[in-house]
Order: structure tokens, then C-alpha cells, then sequence
């Protein structure tokens, strides 16, 4: 059975490849202070098994919606605004959330709907009432 580490120290193309990016992305996360492999003797770049944790830090941060300035502030522990940032983030997270909920009952409310313009449905129309509202 192969270990976890062998093979390490990885290039960047290995890197990326493991994760579905373009290593051009993991230069640019490097270009701005996110990552910081180190080189070998060539100057090439080479990722340990932390520089993986930290890619993979990014790669689930950035799919829950943060952008780099604040995975930035994420990865620093002596931040300052860390808690302010991190906290902006949980609740754009929850009002997400309730958008999915509320979109997901909308979509399981048309597909079960008997009416052929479902944006004429009484029931279908409780989903959009707030935005007609605003916009009225």
C-alpha cells in the first residue's frame, strides 16, 4: 500500500492535478501571499504535504464562496479583523442557505404542480411574493 507522502516532495503540475486546477491558479495563489511551497534546487517550486492541506484549505474555502482576500484572512492567525471577516462569511452563508431552502422548495412545489404555468399557481407564487412585493 502506497503512503499518503510518498512521492513528495510535488511539483506544481502534480499539485494541480490532484486538485482539477490549472497551475497557473496555484501561481496565482502563491502571487498573492496564499501559498508559499518551496523551491528546490533548480528553484522549482515543491509542495509538501502541508502545502496540500493549504491548497485544499483554498480549493473548499473558495467553494463556499470566499474570495481570496478573505481565505487570506482565514489562513492568518494573527489577523486582526479575523473574527469580523469569519463571522461576515457564516452569515452570508446562512442567508445562502435559506435561498437554497427556499429554492429548493420552489423546485420540488413546480415539479409536483398540476397548473402548465406554474408562475400562475396561488401555492408557486408564495416563493416569489417578496420580490414582487419589492418590486411593485
Amino acid at each position: 500500500m502506497k503512503s499518503s507522502r510518498e512521492g513528495t516532495p510535488w511539483s506544481v503540475g502534480d499539485v494541480a492535478a490532484k486538485f482539477g486546477l490549472a497551475t497557473h491558479v496555484l501561481r496565482h495563489w502563491e502571487d498573492v501571499g496564499l501559498l508559499r511551497p518551496a523551491r528546490d534546487g533548480a528553484g522549482r517550486r515543491r509542495y509538501g504535504i502541508d502545502d496540500l492541506s493549504r491548497v485544499a484549505t483554498i480549493v473548499r474555502s473558495k467553494d463556499a464562496g470566499m474570495g481570496l482576500d478573505q481565505i487570506a484572512v482565514l489562513l492568518d492567525a494573527d489577523a486582526p479583523e479575523r473574527h469580523r471577516v469569519l463571522q461576515a462569511h457564516l452569515d452570508d452563508l446562512a442567508r445562502r442557505m435559506a435561498e437554497m431552502e427556499r429554492s429548493r422548495e420552489m423546485t420540488e412545489h413546480a415539479l409536483s404542480c398540476r397548473a402548465h404555468d406554474v408562475a400562475t399557481c396561488p401555492n408557486f407564487q408564495r416563493f416569489v411574493a417578496d420580490l414582487v412585493e419589492a418590486a411593485a
